[in-house]
């Protein structure tokens, strides 16, 4: 699997443009997933649910199924956060994955930039930063290829061509 972030500050767009590369990268034939950092107290279950209350009770992980879809919640209790790495080794196998945060991690990311939010750019010290979507294209002093966020296939001919992924118009690339 090929694994590619988008990284950014909060409220530069980086949900909003995952959710516009997802299909456009798709119409090309790929398979792609996509692991979402969360913050330490995100939940996908609810108080009063059956799942909740097997998890209250103690139960390691808990796997909600139906005819459309299936969960696995695990829980972590007193353990460390896993690592991208492990979490990349409970996912089926795909084309690429789309990381949205992990900023700290070293993979291949599109930094995502608003100059507007008034925040530093993060390349200059994270070296795993291979290009900048910017809302203006004219970015002081920027040494990577700038794309605007709104060139989606251009932001998709970048990441297919840094992760030397084969588009397939009849089905998935690579497995």
């Amino acid at each position: 699997m090929h694994v590619f972030g988008l990284a950014g500050w909060s409220g530069s767009g980086k949900t909003m443009l995952l959710t516009r590369l997802l299909p456009a990268l798709i119409a090309r034939g790929l398979t792609v997933s996509t692991v979402k950092h969360a913050h330490h107290e995100f939940d996908v279950d609810q108080p009063g649910k059956d799942s909740w209350n097997h998890r209250q009770a103690g139960a390691r992980e808990v796997m909600v199924a139906s005819a459309r879809r299936w969960a696995l919640m695990h829980e972590h209790r007193d353990a460390r956060e896993p690592t991208l790495e492990e979490l990349l080794n409970h996912m089926s196998p795909v084309d690429l994955v789309l990381v949205e945060g992990f900023k700290t991690g070293n993979f291949p990311k599109l930094e995502v930039h608003r100059a507007a939010l008034g925040k530093p750019l993060l390349y200059p010290e994270d070296d795993s930063i291979v290009a900048l979507a910017c809302d203006d294209a004219e970015v002081p002093a920027a040494t990577l290829p700038r794309l605007r966020l709104g060139d989606i296939d251009g932001i998709c001919d970048l990441i297919v061509a840094h992760c030397r992924v084969e588009e397939a118009a009849d089905g998935p690339a690579q497995r």
